[in-house]
Order: C-alpha cells, then structure tokens, then sequence
C-alpha cells in the first residue's frame, strides 16, 4: 500500500499544517496467520487530497474503517480530527463512504438525502447544497435505480458532504466505473479538496 498526497488541495497553505490524521504503528491481526495493516504510521493535515494507491486485499479499506472507529486495531493508536476514532464529536466533523453507497431505490437522490439528513440532524438545505457540489442537482429528483453507477457514486459522496466536513473519507470512488466515470469523480474530488477541506481516499487504480 503506498500513500501518495496531493499538496495542499489549492490552498497556498504552508507545509506543516494542522494535523487531521494522525497513527502511529497502526495493526490489525485476524486470529494469527492474517495481518491485514502493519504497523502504518500515517500523517494527514488539512487542505491535502491524500490517497492510499494499493491492490485489493492490501488493507486500505481495513485502514479507512479503523479511523472510523468501525473496527478496533490490534494495536498502534490513531487521532482522527483531535479524538479517538469513532468519538462522537471527532465523527460529526467527519463524511465518509466506505465500500458501495446503499440508498432506497424506490426515493429520487433528493429524498434520500433527506432522510439521512433527518436522521443526522443537519437541516434540508444541506441537501440541495450537496447534490450541486456533486452535480446532480438537475437529476435529484429521478428515482436512485434509474441512476447510472457514476450518479450513484456521486450521491454517495453528496451523502457524505451532507454535515460539510472537514475530513471526508472515500473508499475507492472509482470503483466500477467507466473512464469518463473515473475523469468525472477525479475532477470532482480535486474540486472537494480545496479550500480547508481534507480528503483522504483509497484506490486500486493509478488512474482512480
């Protein structure tokens, strides 16, 4: 697994900025023969568009779902915005899409956005405001299974704008898609990734 970063997302800001995330000998063991991620250290600050570029199976995702707090490491530690991963207060800075984004194929874009913004406390007007970062404000109201798989990658990665993150975490957004599809999400994260938002990221493509 190598970490490749794109500067400073744009911004100007000098090298050496505010740390977003940080481990240190970061594991996780699966009973005794399988060792997904070995002792990662890792260091991610604001304003970088940063990418763990791998085949499948070289634990990036594994990684990604530690820094959420989704899985517990073996051992190391890890801060993520400041808190232990998974802290509420660290998560409700943080958007992530991890592995393929799952939507009621029955509601149009708009409306499952809606829902999980009910559900997430953060007002509908966020909604709107999401779905034109990721362009799709012209199709939100099409019914998520007439979407093709590149708009249902973009409205997973609306999702997770929903709370305007500092951190947004994406799990191989090109996965799947087309070259143009691939063109579309690269333009769209480097367009994510400047101003003081950070994005971290994983792909098995060099193109992705």
């Amino acid at each position: 697994m190598t970490a490749v970063t794109s500067g400073d997302g744009g911004t100007g800001s000098p090298p050496g900025g505010e740390l977003l995330v940080e481990a240190r000998g970061l594991t996780k063991r699966y009973g005794r023969r399988i060792t997904a991620v070995d002792g990662l250290d890792l260091s991610v600050r604001r304003g970088e568009v940063y990418g763990f570029l791998g085949p499948n199976g070289a634990g990036k995702t594994t990684t990604l779902r530690m820094l959420l707090g989704l899985i517990r490491p073996s051992s190391g530690t890890a801060r993520v915005l400041g808190k232990k991963p998974g802290d509420p207060e660290g998560l409700a800075r943080v958007g992530a899409l991890v592995e393929s984004p799952a939507f009621y194929p029955y509601l149009s874009g708009k409306d499952n956005l809606r829902v999980m913004a009910r559900y997430s406390g953060v007002p509908y007007w966020r909604v709107d405001e999401a779905l034109i970062t990721v362009e799709l404000g012209g199709r939100a109201k099409d019914k998520f299974r007439k979407y093709s798989l590149g708009m249902k990658q973009r409205l997973g990665v609306a999702a997770a704008l929903l709370k305007d993150p500092d951190l947004l975490i994406l799990d191989e957004p090109t996965n799947g898609l087309d070259p143009k599809g691939m063109a579309d999400i690269r333009a769209l994260i480097r367009k994510l990734g400047q101003g003081n938002r950070t994005v971290l990221l994983s792909s098995h493509l060099l193109a992705g």
